[in-house]
């Protein structure tokens, strides 16, 4: 049975990962913005939905270390794990914009959280801030792209469903990559308990990895299909959205308190990787990511968790 869940879930999530990026292509088309804005939005909201739910849940529960843990987790794993991983297989040309704007605003994002956590407390005020500069950062986005299109009709996408056929390809990819994820990572923890393996282990490895399962499959499919701006875009997306919105979101509705680990510890190694991402992109003139950085940043990534079980 667990090796059935195991199959099961990876098929899921390929084929969500598919249908996300034609779906999200698509979307691009019809609304008449860039892939990497949908990249941004509809595809790295939909990849990260489910952790608004846990880090809502976790903080009501009085558990807020797992809301800044999984947040801090799943940032980590998008550059290290994710990105790292997909350039590996295939080298990955990031756009101009990507390089110049969204990068920074991420890592900004970041030394912001690294900032806000010092004190040990993310207060209410400091979560309505992240919110505005989301939802800001999101608007100009999208009128910038839709005003850069205007001024060069030839790159514009032609859709190739209609409208209410790629919003129901984007639906069914967010359900299906939620349960891939869910039936996948059922079927590891079974089977690594079978062969006995420990509880403690397991979460950090299979847990820590299952819940970037969506993301890694998106980013892999939208690189092997060529579509660079959408991988990257998620990657950017998702861990903008974790900070800004799942944690300012989070936060203003409850103040979270911050492990003495997290502010001391795991969040210099965030800072470390999302900088050494942001040097990649701005050292070059052309802008491309190649396998060797893949490697150094999967690299880091690998000993975060020898770290971690350290």
């Amino acid at each position: 049975m667990n090796i059935l869940l195991l199959l099961g879930g990876f098929i899921a999530l390929l084929l969500s990962g598919d249908l996300l990026v034609r779906g999200g292509v698509s979307l691009a088309g019809h609304f008449r913005v860039s892939k990497l804005v949908i990249g941004m939005t509809v595809v790295s909201l939909g990849t990260s939905a489910p952790e608004l739910v846990v880090s809502l849940q976790s903080v009501f529960s009085g558990h807020s270390d797992i809301s800044i843990g999984t947040v801090i987790g799943s940032n980590m794993s998008n550059i290290g794990f994710i990105l790292g991983m997909a350039v590996m297989i295939l080298p990955m040309t990031v756009s101009r914009i990507t390089a110049r704007r969204d990068a920074p605003v991420m890592f900004l994002a970041t030394v912001m959280l690294f900032v806000f956590v010092r004190n040990g407390l993310l207060d209410r005020s400091e979560g309505i801030v992240f919110v505005i500069l989301l939802v800001g950062y999101l608007v100009f986005s999208i009128g910038d792209s839709r005003r850069i299109h205007r001024k060069e009709p030839q790159n514009q996408i032609i859709p190739h469903y209609v409208l209410w056929k790629s919003i129901l390809l984007v639906l069914a990819a967010i359900i299906g990559l939620r349960y891939g994820a869910q039936w996948l990572v059922n079927g590891a923890t079974g089977i690594a308990r079978q062969i006995g393996i420990s509880e403690y282990a397991i979460s950090l490895t299979v847990v820590a990895v299952g819940t970037s399962l969506p993301e890694l499959a998106t980013s892999l499919v939208a690189a092997i299909k060529k579509e660079n701006d959408i991988s990257i875009g998620n990657i950017i997306g998702s861990n903008l959205f974790n900070i800004w919105g799942i944690l300012g979101i989070t936060a203003s509705f409850r103040p979270i308190n911050i492990n003495a680990r997290v502010s001391h510890i795991d969040i210099y190694w965030l800072l470390a990787i999302s900088a050494l991402l942001l040097l990649f992109m701005l050292l070059k003139k052309r802008i491309k990511i190649n396998r060797v950085e893949g490697a150094v940043l999967f690299t880091g990534y690998l000993l975060y968790l020898v770290f971690v079980f350290v």
